[in-house]
C-alpha cells in the first residue's frame, strides 16, 4: 500500500489507522520495521503511533539509548501490553540488538515493536514484519510504503 502525506498531520492520522490495524492482530507479534532517511517523518509517525495505542508518555526516539518501553492497556482484550521503540542508528554490529532481550520482545504477542532504521538489523527481524519506507518528496510531502513480509 502506498499513502502520501502532503502534511505532517495527515502523516499522523495514516498513524493510527496502522495502530488499529496492528493492535486488532491479537495473537502474533506486532512489529513495524521503519526505513527512510533522517527528517522523513519516521519520529513523526511514532509519535502519533504510541498516542492511539493509548500512550500518555511523550515519545522520542531512543537514538542514544537504543530502547524505550512504554506501557499501555490493550482496549480490545483488556489486557495491560508494552510498546517498544527501537532506534537502531547508532548500531555498529547488528548482534548489539540482541542484548537487549530482542528476540523474547518480538516473539511476544502482547508487545507492539517498531524499529527505526531496521534495515540494519534485518536478519533477526521475523518474516511478519511490517515494513513502513518513508521518502521525502518535498518540504512537507513524503510518501509511506507500507508492505507486509521481509
Amino acid at each position: 500500500m502506498k499513502f502520501i502525506s502532503n502534511s505532517p498531520s495527515q502523516t499522523k492520522n495514516f498513524a493510527k489507522k496502522i495502530a488499529k490495524i496492528l493492535i486488532s492482530k491479537e495473537n502474533s507479534p506486532k512489529i513495524l520495521a521503519l526505513k527512510g532517511n533522517l527528517g522523513a517523518g519516521k519520529t513523526t509517525f511514532l509519535k502519533s503511533f504510541a498516542k492511539a495505542l493509548g500512550i500518555k508518555e511523550k515519545i522520542v526516539s531512543p537514538t542514544f539509548i537504543i530502547m524505550r518501553k512504554h506501557a499501555f492497556l490493550n482496549k480490545k482484550s483488556k489486557s495491560k501490553n508494552y510498546f517498544y521503540h527501537f532506534d537502531c542508528y547508532r548500531i555498529q554490529s547488528e548482534k548489539e540488538i540482541l542484548n537487549l532481550g530482542f528476540k523474547e520482545i518480538v516473539s511476544d504477542p502482547k508487545n507492539i515493536a517498531a524499529i527505526e532504521w531496521a534495515e540494519k538489523i534485518k536478519k533477526f527481524l521475523p518474516k511478519k514484519t511490517f515494513w513502513l519506507e518513508f521518502k521525502i518528496l518535498d518540504k512537507k510531502k513524503r510518501e509511506i510504503l507500507f508492505k507486509n513480509g521481509k
